[in-house]
């Protein structure tokens, strides 16, 4: 039996937006279209692949508080790392709605008037249509990306065997108050602010379908109370490795150090939903 090419996971970037409620942290969970052919029904944060106008000088020129030299230098690359923090924010408005964007005095989008939030919103479908691009719709609006509110803190790469495989850059940004979230209706059909315990207590009784990546990032977010706690813990570990799971033959998932793992031969599961 021939064996299967590996694929080349592509370059991709996430954030999970977090915000502090009276029970506590609370995370953004988009939930995916079930007719997509990746992750259908998935419980996922806002996030996708690099595109190529992520690297352009139009789109770095909008960017505060980061150069792509220092943007590549915290992602351990030579180059081209302020693309993964331009891109975790064009997929926060095309997907959620939010955008971590500022003003000329350094403050975030607000969106709490009617005519302003009207106009974002024909903004977001011009930009889902690709009639207009959001680094368009920042220079008429007189705006940045807000690219100093984002928090690396962690990478993952897709285990050999998957059918899709990403390398992607997860950050962490605490979500506008003057805004709120919305679904797209198009990649994602449905969004919640959940706390990061519950979230992981719907997964267990099988109410929300989340691959293995979401489920750890839960898991760490779950042992703060609050951003501020969030932000402090991941602030204080500023070391990112990287992580690979490996599969079993049975498809379940293991991290570097697990019993198992060394002997968990690259690509020789199935990958499972």
């Amino acid at each position: 039996m021939a064996e299967q090419p590996v694929i080349t996971p592509l370059p991709a970037a996430t954030v999970t937006l977090v915000r502090d409620t009276e029970r506590g942290l609370e995370v953004l969970m988009l939930q995916r279209n079930f007719s997509s052919g990746f992750m259908p029904g998935m419980h996922v944060f806002p996030g996708g692949a690099l595109d190529e106008s992520d690297q352009s000088a139009e789109w770095h020129a909008l960017c505060v508080g980061l150069d792509d030299r220092a943007a590549s230098r915290t992602l351990g690359i030579e180059r081209g790392g302020l693309a993964y923090w331009i891109a975790a924010i064009r997929e926060s408005f095309e997907e959620a709605g939010v955008l971590l964007a500022c003003d000329a005095q350094g403050g975030l989008v607000s969106l709490v008037d009617r005519a302003v939030a009207g106009r974002f919103h024909a903004h977001r479908k011009s930009v889902d249509t690709g009639k207009r691009s959001l680094s368009a719709v920042l220079a008429a609006e007189g705006l940045w990306l807000a690219t100093d509110r984002l928090l690396y803190f962690a990478h993952w790469i897709t285990p050999v065997g998957a059918p899709r495989r990403y390398d992607t850059r997860f950050f962490m940004a605490v979500a506008p108050e003057r805004q709120e979230a919305s679904h797209d209706n198009l990649e994602a059909i449905a969004h919640a602010w959940l706390r990061p315990s519950e979230a992981l207590d719907r997964h267990a009784r099988g109410e929300l379908k989340m691959r293995f990546p979401t489920i750890k990032t839960l898991e760490q977010f779950a042992a703060y109370a609050s951003t501020q706690a969030l932000i402090a813990a991941l602030t204080a570990h500023r070391e990112v490795p990287v992580i690979q799971p490996r599969l079993t033959r049975d498809g379940a998932s293991l991290l570097p150090g697990e019993a198992g793992y060394e002997e968990a031969c690259e690509g020789q599961g199935k990958w499972k939903i």
